[in-house]
């Protein structure tokens, strides 16, 4: 099969172009800075020669978007919704100009759309979507506009051959560098990965072997469209999620961190408090109602396999 990703330069769309290429299939990869073979030159905005990589293939995966880890500034923000949006009307435009359009397109969303709750669990039948959420910073729910807008252009585009997928991914968690598992082992290694602010809220996550699956999976399912949530089906509390990690690494103890010391770490890091004090807690409902089954789907699992190939790195 024909694969394109836009935006498959970054952390997501390196794990899947590897698993991909190794699979047998064709790839190709829109990109701002071109830089290997397979990859095509686009930005991000308007139509171009990069569109005759759309027209004939079988797949798209749009993956473009301005990198949410950053502080989240007007500026910053303005990026990460433009970039988002603009990458999907694009590329919708360019699916419903080809004369042989792909069977299904995928687009990358968030599981940020839904509510900071501690209550229970969101899935895609009875989640609460965010962004009116009492006792949370306000600029929390542009998250959820980004996503929402991000989603809508989607629906809106008009590809009646093609079938179309949202996938609200939770993080993905990959041994690579740069990526997010990255850095939450760095802190661990260096005793910083205790408790933040108390370290109830959930994180939601997902290994990358199965976020290739559930690629794979929904590519060869006819039968789903609209928003599907990638996350492993097993959630669970900051404090916890981190103890993991570190038995995984075998550090003993991680220090602990109040609501300041985070905001603190997050100015160094050049990040945002909210990836690390929204509560997450997605579970992946359609998925496993249509017989998904995840190869991981229990955290310290997880983290003792990546925590095994970045040691094999």
């Amino acid at each position: 099969m024909k694969f394109v990703l836009p935006g498959g330069t970054g952390q997501v769309g390196t794990v899947l172009r590897r698993a991909l290429t190794a699979a047998g299939h064709e790839v190709a990869v829109l990109s701002r800075r071109p830089a290997s073979p397979g990859e095509i030159a686009w930005d991000g905005r308007t139509a171009g020669p990069w569109t005759e990589a759309v027209d004939g293939s079988d797949v798209v995966v749009n993956l473009a978007g301005r990198s949410v880890s950053c502080r989240y500034t007007p500026a910053n923000l303005k990026a990460m919704m433009d970039s988002r949006v603009d990458s999907a009307r694009v590329v919708g435009e360019a699916i419903a100009a080809s004369a042989r359009p792909p069977k299904v397109w995928l687009q990358m969303s968030t599981a940020t759309v839904y509510a900071h709750r501690f209550d229970a669990p969101n899935d895609e039948a009875s989640g609460v979507i965010g962004g009116a959420e009492p006792g949370v910073p306000a600029y929390w729910g542009y998250s959820v506009d980004i996503a929402r807008a991000w989603e809508g252009e989607q629906e809106r585009a008009d590809t009646p051959r093609t079938r179309k997928v949202a996938l609200r991914s939770a993080m993905v968690m990959s041994p690579d560098r740069g990526g997010v598992f990255d850095v939450l082992l760095r802190l661990a290694r260096l005793g910083l990965g205790g408790p933040v602010a108390g370290g109830a809220q959930y994180v939601s996550w997902i290994h990358d072997h199965d976020f290739v699956r559930a690629v794979e999976f929904l590519v060869a399912r006819d039968d789903l469209d609209g928003p599907v949530n990638l996350a492993a089906p097993s959630p669970l509390p900051q404090r916890a999620f981190m103890r993991a990690l570190r038995d995984a690494w075998g550090v003993p103890a991680g220090l602990p961190a109040t609501r300041w010391m985070a905001e603190l770490g997050a100015f160094a890091l050049r990040s945002d408090t909210e990836l690390l004090l929204k509560s997450r807690r997605v579970v992946p409902g359609r998925l496993l109602d249509a017989g998904f089954a995840f190869d991981r789907p229990e955290w310290p699992q997880a983290a003792a396999d990546l925590v095994r190939r970045v040691r094999a790195r």
